[in-house]
């Protein structure tokens, strides 16, 4: 649905700019055609990101008849929900691949040699153990950190801020949490968390699609000390 909502806002700006372009006999053609070349492509990759096939011929038609206030084939109500619909039923698909996917990868990762998985179904290499002290569920740590998708992206790194971050591990998801507890202080573990031990099957706004595995590199750096902090309340 999320599509859905962007292919509209997109849309419906373009059919007024180009519904006041074609009223303005001082609009350059060129100037009309390079916009409306902008709006096919931002609406064609919207499109596309769903999965969606469309017959130019037929959305040009119904874009021209609209635009001209001519007669159209369908009522707007039933226009938005055959949209609605295609839009639904593509996320589904997109949805059901995703998580046959993660499956697979998820298969095939646990095969590797290095690679220890969890009763929970956690995957992790050890790529160096320290010595120090394993943080709890209720400790807050001092990390530095990657996190990527499978394919590589990466959405989120205190590496690249070159500044450790203090994370309390009651307020992360579940998967990192429990691999946090894993490393002892001076560690240095690459964690792969099932969506399920993650955003699940709704995945996190346009960062992190539904059904994503999420691969940490994680330098566990130390455990914050709150006896002082306690004591100061006491």
């Amino acid at each position: 649905m999320k599509h859905f909502a962007v292919f509209l806002c997109l849309l419906i700006p373009a059919m007024a700019v180009n519904a006041r372009a074609i009223q303005e006999d001082t609009k350059l053609t060129e100037e009309k055609a390079r916009t409306s070349y902008a709006f096919g492509m931002i609406v064609g990759g919207e499109l596309l990101e769903t999965g969606l096939e469309i017959d130019y011929q037929a959305f040009s038609e119904g874009l021209k008849a609209t635009m001209e206030q001519g007669e159209t084939l369908l009522e707007t109500e039933e226009a938005f929900e055959i949209v609605q619909n295609a839009f639904e039923n593509a996320m589904a698909r997109q949805t059901a691949e995703a998580k046959i996917k993660e499956e697979v990868f998820l298969e095939l990762n646990a095969a590797r040699s290095e690679i220890q998985v969890t009763e929970s179904g956690l995957q992790y290499i050890v790529l160096e153990e320290g010595e120090g002290p394993k943080p709890s569920a209720t400790d807050t740590v001092i990390v530095h950190y990657e996190g990527a998708l499978i394919d590589g992206t990466v959405f989120d790194s205190s590496y690249s801020q070159e500044q450790p971050e203090e994370i309390p591990l009651y307020m992360v998801i579940s998967g990192w949490a429990e691999g946090i507890q894993l490393m002892s202080v001076g560690s240095k573990y690459q964690i792969f968390i099932p969506s399920n031990l993650a955003y699940g099957e709704r995945g996190a706004g346009q960062i992190i699609p539904p059904y994503s595995t999420l691969v940490f590199t994680i330098d566990l750096i130390g455990i914050v000390d709150t006896s002082e902090e306690t004591e100061e309340e006491e």
